[in-house]
């Protein structure tokens, strides 16, 4: 399976978790998010965005990474633009690491977001800041690897329909979860997780022990 790493601006802790996800990949990196090269030790195979959110220190280190540059003044964030070029390369599964935090919530809000509309048409797709994992979920039926004793929450995007858990601290059998309960959040891992949803779309949140 052809995986790519995307690393973007957030936050993100290089954990033993983390080199073993991202272990044989290719990488594309998204304007400051070169910076988690270094954490990485990886030299990505191209360097995207408009580059107004890079050091000045990058740019010299990294002066033989080929380079993709659009305006400021853009339709899309370097993120996406990034990803985008990632599913165009022949991406099977994606990782987008550095998705959460640092200084535009509305930055992480979308990589979530984003990342439940390409799950929606199939895509493989995992975000992670090291310290964190997110999953979208949509229709279907999923197992997760996570560790014993995990913490995760799901939050919904939209009223869940027929959502089962199981393999957890507190397990669901088909329930209705309206949008923007709290039912689901802070669970624990207990086995290999197990979630289904019949209709709806949402995404889980993972801390792995």
């Amino acid at each position: 399976m052809s995986t790519f790493v995307i690393l973007l601006g957030g936050d993100l802790t290089v954990t033993d978790r983390l080199r073993a996800q991202v272990k044989g990949a290719r990488f594309l990196a998204a304007d400051g998010g070169m910076r988690h090269a270094l954490s990485l030790g990886v030299v990505p195979e191209l360097w995207l965005g408009d580059f107004d959110s890079t050091d000045p220190d990058l740019l010299e280190k990294f002066t033989a990474v080929p380079r993709e540059t659009f305006p400021v003044a853009k339709d899309m964030t370097d993120g996406e633009l990034a990803l985008n070029k990632a599913y165009q390369l022949g991406a099977k599964r994606v990782i987008l690491c550095g998705a959460f935090g640092g200084e535009r919530t509305d930055h992480t809000l979308l990589h979530l977001t984003m990342a439940t509309r390409h799950a929606i048409l199939g895509r493989q797709i995992l975000l992670s800041s090291g310290f964190e994992e997110a999953y979208p979920l949509v229709p279907g039926e999923f197992h997760y690897n996570l560790p014993e004793a995990s913490v995760f929450s799901i939050l919904s995007f939209s009223q869940l329909e027929g959502l089962t858990i199981e393999q957890a601290e507190w397990p669901l059998d088909k329930i209705t979860l309206p949008l923007g309960s709290s039912l689901t959040v802070s669970n624990v891992v207990r086995g290999t997780l197990y979630v289904s949803l019949r209709l709806g779309h949402a995404i889980l949140i993972a801390k792995p022990s």
